[in-house]
């Protein structure tokens, strides 16, 4: 088990995921924790990881570093999604064997489950029918990455776990209309709705397909949870456990906005997968359920949005 003192490597630190993660140990007592921006380490660069992992030896790490979007992204830049995926992965997972870390938790996405996947998803519908064709090459990236660790596991007894988050959403998370997931996208939709007084709000799809979300501070607890007390090949879901309608969350941001207006659904757009809802009943059965209500964890979202729009560091 990691102790106070142990060299821990969150790959991603300033992402959604790897800032909740190096939050959480922080308040957790661990002082010991690695962390480089991208101008200070290229992870697509197999030589700049090597070096880096023969001159920290890290004991521990998380895998949260992943280049990622919502649909409009991965559909119009899917071989960024692969190439620079299979390249992050690839290049921390390999030098963590080559190194001997103690530890490696993987953070792998709930889009990995096959489009039509029987609700709620199992662990074990994993490569059991096609993918969503929206997010197809980030998916298959990150089923790479599982197959890897499970590959070290199996070959050179090393302790790799991965484990599949839902919809995340919360502090640090990406606003850009056209390159953020379907929550932060509304949250700003919403907003300058209001601000610019506008009547309407446009939507993608029909509003109809299901989704789960969890907070990422929750997430970043699970991680932890799961690194101290979790060492089987099997793959883990995290999650809620509970769904609702896109459109029912649309309404919630809404009002919680403050946006008086009306939406109006442009059903020409993609909807994505019908229903995405995670069985999370193999993470119960280990002790750890989530903490914050989506409604809560939506205003802590929002109040985010406010301090970046304030301090000006949100990007366009």
């Amino acid at each position: 088990m990691m102790n106070k003192n142990s060299k821990i490597y969150v790959a991603g630190h300033r992402g959604l995921v790897g800032s909740a993660i190096t939050r959480k140990l922080k308040e957790l007592g661990f002082n010991n924790l690695i962390l480089r921006s991208r101008s200070e380490l290229d992870l697509l660069s197999q030589e700049s990881v090597k070096k880096f992992f023969e001159l920290e030896r890290p004991e521990y790490v998380f895998l949260a570093a992943a280049k990622v979007g919502g649909i409009y992204a991965n559909s119009k830049y899917p071989a960024d999604f692969i190439y620079e995926n299979l390249l992050i992965e690839s290049n921390i997972i390999y030098n963590s064997f080559i190194n001997k870390i103690n530890k490696l938790l993987f953070l792998g996405s709930s889009c990995i489950y096959p489009k039509f996947a029987e609700q709620p998803i199992k662990e074990d519908a994993l490569l059991t029918g096609e993918l969503e064709v929206t997010n197809e090459c980030y998916a298959l990236a990150k089923i790479a990455g599982i197959k890897m660790c499970q590959a070290y596991n199996k070959q050179y007894k090393t302790n790799f776990i991965s484990v599949m988050p839902t919809n995340l959403y919360g502090p640090g998370d990406n606003f850009e209309i056209n390159n953020s997931h379907v929550m932060p996208a509304m949250i700003r939709k919403f907003h300058e709705a209001k601000i610019n007084k506008a009547e309407n709000v446009i939507l993608w799809g029909t509003g109809t397909p299901r989704r789960e979300f969890l907070h990422v501070d929750d997430l970043a607890d699970a991680c932890v949870f799961l690194m101290q007390n979790y060492n089987e090949d099997k793959i883990v879901n995290i999650g809620t456990g509970e769904d609702l309608e896109i459109r029912e969350l649309a309404n919630i941001i809404k009002d919680i906005t403050g946006f008086d207006g009306k939406i109006i659904w442009d059903d020409s757009k993609p909807d994505g997968t019908p229903r995405k809802l995670l069985d999370v009943s193999l993470l119960h059965s280990l002790g750890w359920r989530h903490k914050i209500n989506l409604h809560d964890g939506i205003k802590s979202a929002y109040n985010a949005f406010l301090d970046e729009l304030a301090n000006g560091s949100l990007r366009e």
